[in-house]
């Protein structure tokens, strides 16, 4: 095991479990930070592992995973910006002064 694999070890260990813990408790906006850490440290956890196998091929999952990250927290952010549909009244049949009946 060489100091790449310890490093990314110990990220793993030490980083993404906090980061989990955020990302499943509490509502949704309380989540995200959670999940757009936990993004990053994977995100740097691949490129610790492209050195510490020598397969360049973690530096190019890193970096389509840093493009999509961001994407997928905008999406998430739009989704919960929305919220639900509020219900809409019936029509009522109006007087010919316009107020309702």
């Amino acid at each position: 095991m060489n100091t790449w694999l310890t490093a990314t070890a110990a990220l793993l260990t030490l980083g993404l479990g906090p980061c989990l813990w955020v990302a499943a408790r509490g509502p949704a906006h309380r989540r995200l930070p959670g999940v757009n850490l936990a993004t990053t440290l994977v995100a740097v956890v691949f490129l610790l592992l492209a050195p510490g196998f020598g397969r360049s091929s973690y530096t190019d999952m890193a970096l389509a995973l840093a493009v999509l990250g961001p994407t997928g927290t905008l999406v998430f952010t739009r989704f919960l910006g929305a919220g639900p549909e509020p219900a809409s009244e019936p029509d009522r049949p109006r007087r010919e002064d316009g107020a309702a009946r």
